[in-house]
């Protein structure tokens, strides 16, 4: 039987658990937009072509690697594309960056937070918290500050940090390390049973869904 008493450490996943969110990622408009505003950083690539680019692209490493639930960092994907694609001389690495979020804003739909999960966080805010997430940290910080989330969690692990991503159970054991805790002593809440529920079950901790959270926790 669960009880929030025993609790020392919370874990949360991100997206459809704090923030609710709408991309489209498919939409040539979100490329046609990049594709605009490459030309004046010195790349140019149409629209359809730089999403074949990317999907490809993200493919291709993701291919390479050896983890069984592999990641990316999108910055770097969009660097390559920058690199094959310039007509003068520019800064990869920080185009890279900036496209990222580009990218990113020109698929957002929708962003907000879930009210009923920041009540969650307020009601616990002197118990230890982070976020474990499949998300990548070049955009998906920045979201956290601007929704004024970030500051209710003493760390927060991305899949584009580490390599891998959930259901890998490695990121829900670096937060056990970092918390210093017990597994049983820890929850983890998330929308996704397959990446939020089981594997930090299969860990030792306990786990529950976010719609189940907001009924008992609130």
């Amino acid at each position: 039987m669960f009880e929030i008493s025993s609790i020392k450490g919370m874990i949360f996943d991100c997206y459809q658990t704090l923030v609710d969110i709408d991309t489209d990622e498919s939409s040539f408009y979100t490329y046609d937009a990049l594709s605009k505003w490459l030309r004046y950083h010195g790349v140019v690539i149409e629209a359809d072509a730089l999403k074949d680019s990317y999907h490809n692209k993200i493919l291709e490493v993701m291919g390479r690697s050896q983890e069984p639930h592999p990641e990316v960092k999108v910055e770097d994907i969009f660097a390559d594309i920058c690199i094959e694609n310039h007509v003068w001389d520019i800064h990869a690495k920080e185009l890279g960056i900036e496209a990222a979020k580009l990218f990113r804003s020109s698929s957002l739909r929708k962003i907000s937070v879930f009210q009923e999960s920041l009540a969650i966080l307020e009601k616990y805010r002197d118990i230890p918290k982070c976020i474990v997430s499949n998300g990548q940290r070049v955009f998906s910080e920045k979201e956290l500050r601007y929704l004024g989330l970030y500051e209710h969690f003493d760390f927060i692990l991305f899949s584009s940090d580490v390599g891998y991503k959930k259901p890998s159970t490695m990121m829900f054991e670096m937060a056990l390390d970092r918390f210093g805790l017990d597994a049983s002593a820890v929850i983890s809440i998330g929308d996704t049973p397959e990446n939020d529920i089981i594997p930090p079950q299969s860990l030792g901790m306990q786990a529950m869904h976010i719609h189940d959270a907001w009924g008992s926790l609130v």
